[in-house]
């Protein structure tokens, strides 16, 4: 299982994956909801949209719903806070004081600007 660099809460924009005016999501911009490492997945507000076709049970009615489907982590760049478009992901290891002691930290930045994310 790998680190990866997009985590919850985060706003990223999906780069592949069909282009808009034919229905695709390529260009849209979402939270993430949840990120599922050990399939390389996120799941993206607003983004893959799915048609489920729901039994109904005694807890609820039945009928067709839509809902976000996970996309692959590859498809989406997280977005820079500062100018709003795609941007690769660093990190930079400071030292940061923590119960009396130095500790060395990761902390993630845009590389587009170079700002911490």
């Amino acid at each position: 299982m790998a680190k990866l660099k997009i985590k919850k809460g985060d706003l990223v924009q999906v780069i592949t994956g069909g282009r808009p005016e034919k229905g695709g999501d390529r260009g849209k911009q979402g939270k993430v909801l949840a990120v599922y490492p050990e399939t390389n997945r996120v799941l993206v507000e607003g983004v893959r949209r799915v048609t489920r076709h729901r039994k109904a049970t005694p807890a609820g009615p039945g009928g067709i719903e839509h809902v976000e489907a996970p996309i692959h982590i590859s498809n989406v760049q997280l977005v820079d806070p500062e100018t709003k478009k795609p941007t690769r992901v660093g990190y930079r290891v400071d030292e940061q004081e923590r119960g009396g002691r130095m500790r060395a930290v990761r902390i993630r930045y845009s590389k587009r600007s170079g700002k911490d994310i």
